[in-house]
Parts: C-alpha cells; sequence; structure tokens
C-alpha cells in the first residue's frame, strides 16, 4: 500500500497521507514522499497549487512514536519541513479528525487551512519529553496569537475546530462532505490568479515577516517593479480592458 498517494488535476497536485491504521502517523518513507511530492510542485510550471489531505480518521497525528526511535531516524525533520518553507507555491490543508504534533506542524507549513466540525488540533510533544521538531515552536506563534500558542505548546492540550477558528489557526470550518470542495474552490480561485504573482507575493509577505517594516516595504517595491516588467503583467491589464480571461505564460 502506497504511504502516500499523489494525484494532480487542473494544476493541483493532490497529496493524501495514505497510514490510516495509524491515524497518518509518518515514518521516514512517508515523509520522504511527502517532500518528493512538494519538489513536483515546485519544479512543474503546470502545477500551481497544492492540497494535502489524510486518508481515514485523521489528517495525521504526527511522527509514528516507534519509528522515531529506532536508528533510521536521526535527521528525520531535514528534509521536509526545509522543502516546506522554502515552497514558492501556495499549499492548502485539508484537515479532518487528528490533527497533532507534526500533523500540525505540517498544516501550519500550509499557507491556507481548512478543517472538518470534527477535527481537533495540538502539540503533544512536551508529553513525550519533546519539543517540536518541524518549526511549531516557530510557526504556531506567528499564525495564532501568542498566549494561545504557548498555552498549547507548554501544555500539549488540544482545541477543537471552532476554536481553532476563533483564534486564527483554520481560515474555514466546514461540514466533512465539503472539506475537499471548498479547498478546490480556493485552489480554482489561486490558480486564475497570475502565477508570477502569486509566487512573489508569497515570498514577500513570508520574507516580510522576517524584516522591519521599512526592509520589508522595499523589497515590495523590488517584486512589484520586477512583475511590473513582466510579460504577464501586460496580459493582465490587456485582458482586463477586453473584458475576457487573461492568458498566463508565466513569464
Amino acid at each position: 500500500m502506497e504511504k502516500v498517494i499523489v494525484e494532480k488535476k487542473g494544476g493541483i497536485i493532490y497529496v493524501k497521507i495514505n497510514r490510516p491504521d495509524v491515524l497518518n502517523a509518518c515514518d521516514g518513507d512517508t515523509y520522504n514522499a511527502i517532500a518528493d511530492a512538494w519538489e513536483e510542485l515546485e519544479n512543474d510550471p503546470n502545477l500551481r497549487v497544492g492540497i494535502v489531505s489524510g486518508e481515514g480518521r485523521a489528517f495525521c497525528v504526527g511522527t509514528d512514536v516507534k519509528w522515531v526511535k529506532s536508528p533510521e531516524a536521526d535527521g528525520f525533520v531535514d528534509r521536509l519541513y526545509p522543502r516546506m518553507l522554502n515552497l514558492t507555491k501556495p499549499v492548502i490543508a485539508a484537515v479532518h479528525g487528528h490533527c497533532n504534533g507534526g500533523g500540525l506542524e505540517q498544516a501550519l507549513a500550509c499557507d491556507i487551512r481548512v478543517s472538518t466540525e470534527d477535527a481537533h488540533f495540538g502539540s503533544g510533544e512536551v508529553r513525550l519529553g519533546w519539543i517540536p521538531g518541524g518549526y511549531g515552536t516557530q510557526r504556531l506563534p506567528r499564525v495564532i496569537p501568542l498566549g494561545s500558542a504557548l498555552e498549547l505548546l507548554y501544555t500539549g492540550g488540544r482545541v477543537d475546530a471552532q476554536e481553532a477558528y476563533r483564534i486564527g489557526l483554520v481560515n474555514h470550518v466546514v461540514q466533512a462532505d465539503k472539506l475537499m470542495e471548498t479547498c478546490e474552490k480556493i485552489a480554482g480561485e489561486i490558480i486564475k490568479s497570475a502565477p508570477l504573482a502569486v509566487q512573489k507575493m508569497k515570498a514577500v509577505v513570508m520574507q516580510g515577516l522576517d524584516m522591519p517594516l521599512t526592509q520589508a516595504v522595499r523589497l515590495e517595491k523590488e517584486y512589484f517593479d520586477w512583475l511590473m516588467r513582466t510579460e504577464d503583467s501586460k496580459e493582465g491589464a490587456l485582458a482586463f480592458a477586453e473584458k475576457r480571461a487573461p492568458n498566463w505564460k508565466a513569464k
């Protein structure tokens, strides 16, 4: 059985973690397969957006605790999370059921998170004597209020979907049968936008978070000027004037 199912359709790469018997806990093969999929998203110009989900009753409960104690687990975080950190294209997390530990970190590494009403979220590493190793200590306080992040990190507790929505951890909470439909609708709207502009938008937002404002606005101006010289910028203006859909070339 494939531990990760990858499909491509209409500019979207679908990545489904497929270890339902262990609530999609990830071992080395699983992490590597997910990283391979994100490499494909990054390098294939026909792919514009990623959607990651989980099979069965969970999105992902994190790292397989039995596997992580094996010798082969040494350095297991060194590929997937750096790959997701450096992705220039958007990824949407379709979350249902359990989203804990490394599963939460994968969701945090996504740009947009959509959850079902039964989803719950937690960072339970502290209960195992660990801290998060997939950038959870850094991403979580950048997504939700600091106090809420610290409470989750210190206690290893969990929040349900409505609380996750209230604190800004997820963008939308939907019924289970609307989860993928909602993610695909968001992806479809992203695909309507100019691909280079989306990539530069992600870059300037993410890089700007770690810069003083004066430096961040200079970066914005640099990317703005660069995009204004692209073929897509001219095509976007022409298509608007002619009241038609633009033909993006990513040039």
